[in-house]
């Protein structure tokens, strides 16, 4: 029963739509306005810093509770679970009609949780990349390769590396359309002083 309830709790806790509240907060439908996408990114460049900041932190935080919680119920492998149904919350949210973030930064969160040395090393590359590219999408690619030899690499266990390999392939598949963008040139990218520029896709 206790394993039933992590999981339940990791969706419910993963599906709050941090990014859409904060639209909400300030008058909008963040759906509606540039990319249409609730995450991270898109909060950034249409509501600025302060709220891109905070649903950054709030979709980190709902991660690394679920994978918290999961832990306090259960043991063995349903903390990997209860992270998977954390990231599979945010992308497809029962409070949006499924249809939520990339799943960027609460995968995030939930690594952190399971994974600490890994988040390290995977939020190292991920900004190395995104500081010579200025492209999020990128960043959050390339760390979506990375992450499952890296797990392999530093010995974590086969439920580990399964987790690893589907968040990988989810976030890959929720970033299709950057990928587009990116091979033809017409991505864009984020000024790291002032936050991202108007239009694109990326988002967490």
């Amino acid at each position: 029963m206790n394993e039933v309830l992590a999981v339940g709790i990791a969706y419910l806790l993963g599906s709050i739509p941090f990014g859409y509240l904060a639209g909400r907060a300030s008058g909008i439908d963040i759906r509606t306005v540039g990319s249409g996408n609730i995450g991270t990114t898109n909060v950034f460049r249409t509501l600025g810093r302060r709220w891109g900041i905070a649903v950054l932190v709030a979709d980190v935080g709902k991660g690394l509770v679920a994978v918290l919680i999961a832990k306090e119920l259960t043991g063995g492998v349903w903390p990997v679970i209860a992270a998977v149904a954390a990231v599979l919350g945010h992308v497809a949210p029962v409070w949006l009609r499924f249809r939520g973030g990339k799943g960027v930064a609460v995968a995030g969160g939930a690594i952190i949780g399971l994974m600490p040395l890994a988040s390290l090393i995977l939020l190292a590359v991920w900004i190395v990349v995104l500081a010579l590219t200025r492209y999020v999408s990128a960043a959050s690619i390339v760390g979506a390769v990375a992450f499952t030899p890296l797990a392999w690499a530093l010995g974590y266990g086969w439920q580990y590396i399964v987790f690893a390999a589907l968040v990988s392939v989810l976030v890959l598949v929720r970033h299709r359309s950057n990928m587009k963008r990116l091979a033809t040139g017409k991505e864009l990218r984020v000024d790291l002083r002032r936050g991202s520029r108007p239009g694109g896709e990326a988002g967490a």
